[in-house]
């Protein structure tokens, strides 16, 4: 990964224009926590917590989450949500490297009114995450690999009498889908 090549073409993204966003969608943020690995480019991933009435609980997703009032701006947002999820400080142990466009949230096949802000950060030493009482666990994801082609996976979400066939990548048991797949081919779009 050349974290300096891939902070130019995130400025070069950010001059592109962005969706407006009325002021009563709610908004959320995540870090996209990058490191050079042995053979690959990794990226810090968490599963959820299995929480009643967490439309994303037991999922695999980016540290992250909702906008707090207190929170100044959305990079505020995903440095506090990281430090509670996954126990990194990003502001002292991270460069940040520049932000993704806003993707809209979806849940249960449906479009919610809420703006997912992407941050990407370059992980500047070794980090040590730990699971917070949001995470069930934390681990690194070969990205590069992915890229590759080596974990792509079909999965399959069934909802009342609906089913969809949804782009997938499955790594040791777990399956990066949905909301954080579409996110991470973002980046990848961009280029690592």
């Amino acid at each position: 990964m050349d974290p300096a090549g891939l902070a130019r073409r995130l400025a070069t993204l950010a001059s592109l224009p962005v969706p407006v966003l009325p002021d009563s969608t709610r908004r959320a943020a995540v870090a996209i926590v990058l490191r050079s690995g042995e053979a690959s480019s990794e990226v810090l991933l968490l599963r959820r917590a299995e929480r009643e009435g967490d439309r994303w609980s037991g999922q695999i997703g980016l540290p992250g989450g909702h906008a707090d009032a207190a929170d100044p701006d959305l990079l505020a947002t995903a440095l506090r949500e990281t430090s509670e999820e996954v126990g990194i400080d990003l502001a002292a142990s991270a460069e940040l490297l520049g932000n993704l466009h806003p993707v809209q949230a979806k849940a249960r096949g449906r479009l919610l009114p809420m703006w997912i802000t992407p941050f990407v950060f370059s992980a500047r030493g070794e980090l040590a995450p730990a699971p917070g009482p949001e995470a069930a666990e934390v681990f690194w994801f070969p990205l590069t690999r992915a890229r590759a082609g080596e974990f792509a996976w079909t999965h399959r979400y069934r909802r009342e009498d609906e089913e969809r066939v949804l782009p997938a990548w499955r790594f040791e048991e777990r399956v990066v889908w949905g909301l954080t797949y579409e996110i991470l081919s973002g980046l990848l779009r961009v280029g690592l």
